[in-house]
């Protein structure tokens, strides 16, 4: 363990910390426990594409009270200096994560302390809601206590800005230079003022409920359709309450709930991870959908931001959809029903991510609605909305990661939104006489068999950190040469903000915000991406691919040929 990190944590040891802080860190001590206190306070935890998260403990590199508390601190140094001479309003939210009202209520008195009014969430919310109530109540700032869908060890700070989006630059990184100017927890102002917390609930809910109601395009449909089957799981989350009820206010009549799922448990115990992007997540719901056969499965992640799906397949089984292909029939849907409904205007628009599947492009190009790509996070999705906010008409987006969202009313991805277009698509689709797996093939007909999967590998801790870094400089100064057989014709840095084709030479600018990404395009259309995440100890490979569909009976086959092609790209870039 090197001086630097002895230090970060002498400071620890002596300043005005809590006795059980001390004395966990002792104990670290006396049981030789040198990597985890290294890797407790090598660095301090910073904000990435979904905020601050950490695995709970004590440490700088940890979520906890002081972790928190700084922030929280160094956040309200920046609304001050931002807002001067104004009454400042924040929202604050938490998940069913284990100690989430700790850390709510400790952000609550930080801010409170500084002469910040905060509206409280009387219980758990969704992030979504957040999103909603920052808007709604005309707020400066939010802060929603979440660890999303990562592992039961993890908790989470996401900060959200007056538009209701994460702090995007330059807020993120100026709340950051005020975070490191507190070197001193005798700094943060721990003791709050309880007459400034403004208690919020139900009424919120109605108002979210009924604008989200407000957003469907084929009640009718709806109505003929209402008693399709739903199976629905919170995953122990926060959608347990809020999900049904917006099913039920959009007008279906046959929801069932996986009752084992539905009680709110930061320890998840019926998962391994509280992750719908996880085929184990849902053994539960399919379960429970075999029993009663039903039409449609949903699944949401424990804030209630990310929904899995899963639908029949021809052989009667349930077939997971992946972010991509329930983010393509969602955009699809939308577009068609708005046209079809004579709701499309010349400024309607779509957004998604650089590394969410191109087949939406096609999508959105064919209803000659725009599509923009912006870097990988919601929070670019819901800058870019409040970019153009009055100007152009935000109508749906998403990204692979199995966040969607319908409708202006907030600025980040809104799994109960999802769940009832989800559920609206599928009672169309059915009353049109086709499941929703028929109408993904059509769009592989129609536009090209586009093919994703999602590549993480964990390196975690210092050296994790570092192997990363490496990996990506690599990439960059000496690119492979072919991916899966196919021929590398292009390689596109976010990070200098240049494309270059490998061929040629020839550079073109990418007039995109600088990002840690590389992307390689091969002479056949294949893109793969590769970005260490913003949230985890893992480096991500992005592998997208495509061919013809000529028709419906060709799937089986051209699905085989695809998955070959994935297969050898993955084992290329895990020789590397």
């Amino acid at each position: 363990m090197d001086s630097t990190i002895k230090n970060r944590i002498q400071v620890w040891l002596d300043g005005n910390y809590d006795p059980q802080t001390k004395e966990e860190i002792t104990q670290l001590f006396n049981q030789e426990r040198y990597d985890e206190l290294s890797d407790a306070f090598y660095r301090d935890l910073e904000f990435g594409t979904g905020g601050l998260r950490g695995v709970m403990g004590v440490g700088t590199n940890r979520m906890n009270i002081y972790t928190i508390g700084a922030a929280t601190q160094g956040l309200s140094n920046y609304l001050l200096k931002t807002y001067p001479d104004q009454e400042i309003k924040v929202v604050i939210a938490h998940d069913s994560r284990n100690n989430a009202t700790l850390y709510a209520q400790t952000v609550a008195n930080v801010f409170t302390a500084n002469g910040i009014k905060v509206y409280y969430f009387d219980a758990l919310r969704p992030t979504p809601e957040l999103s909603y109530a920052i808007r709604v109540l005309g707020c400066q700032s939010g802060i929603m206590l979440t660890a999303s869908h990562n592992p039961k060890e993890y908790s989470g700070y996401k900060a959200y800005w007056s538009d209701g989006g994460q702090v995007v630059p330059p807020h993120d990184k100026n709340i950051i230079k005020e975070v490191n100017a507190i070197d001193s927890v005798d700094k943060v102002k721990f003791t709050g003022n309880p007459d400034l917390i403004e208690y919020i609930g139900e009424e919120m809910d109605k108002k979210y409920i009924q604008t989200i109601k407000s957003l469907s395009v084929n009640p009718d449909v709806i109505e003929a359709q209402k008693d399709l089957s739903i199976v629905f799981s919170p995953i122990h989350g926060t959608a347990v309450d809020i999900v049904p009820k917006a099913l039920k206010a959009v007008g279906f009549t046959n929801v069932q709930l996986v009752e084992e799922q539905c009680v709110p448990d930061g320890n998840f115990p019926t998962v391994i991870y509280p992750n719908p992007e996880e085929h184990e997540a849902l053994t539960l719901a399919l379960k429970k959908a075999s029993e009663v056969s039903a039409d449609l499965v949903m699944a949401t992640d424990p804030d209630a931001d990310r929904v899995g799906v899963a639908v029949r397949s021809k052989t009667g089984d349930y077939e997971l959809l992946n972010g991509n292909q329930a983010a393509s029939l969602l955009v699809d849907y939308v577009l068609k029903s708005r046209k079809e409904s004579g709701l499309q205007t010349v400024k309607d628009y779509v957004v998604k991510t650089i590394v969410t599947t191109y087949l939406i492009d096609k999508i959105a190009a064919s209803y000659n609605v725009n599509c923009y790509n912006v870097l990988t996070g919601f929070k670019y999705i819901g800058a870019l909305m409040t970019e153009l906010e009055g100007k152009e008409h935000f109508i749906v987006g998403g990204e692979e990661s199995y966040g969607y969202l319908v409708g202006e009313h907030v600025r980040d991805k809104d799994a109960v939104v999802s769940c009832t277009m989800i559920a609206e698509m599928t009672a169309y689709h059915k009353h049109h006489g086709n499941q929703l797996i028929d109408a993904l093939i059509d769009l592989y007909v129609k536009y090209g068999f586009y093919k994703e999967k999602l590549i993480s590998i964990t390196k975690k801790g210092q050296q994790g950190a570092a192997e990363i870094q490496k990996m990506m400089q690599n990439f960059r100064q000496s690119p492979p040469s072919t991916l899966g057989g196919e021929k590398v014709t292009h390689l596109k840095d976010y990070q200098v903000g240049v494309e270059t084709n490998l061929v040629t030479h020839e550079q073109t600018k990418i007039d995109l915000p600088s990002s840690n990404v590389v992307q390689f395009v091969t002479e056949n259309g294949s893109l793969i991406s590769a970005r260490p995440s913003g949230t985890e100890p893992k480096i991500k490979f992005y592998i997208s691919v495509n061919k013809p569909l000529a028709s419906r009976e060709e799937y089986e086959k051209v699905n085989a040929q695809l998955d070959a092609l994935v297969a050898a790209i993955e084992i290329d870039f895990r020789s590397i």
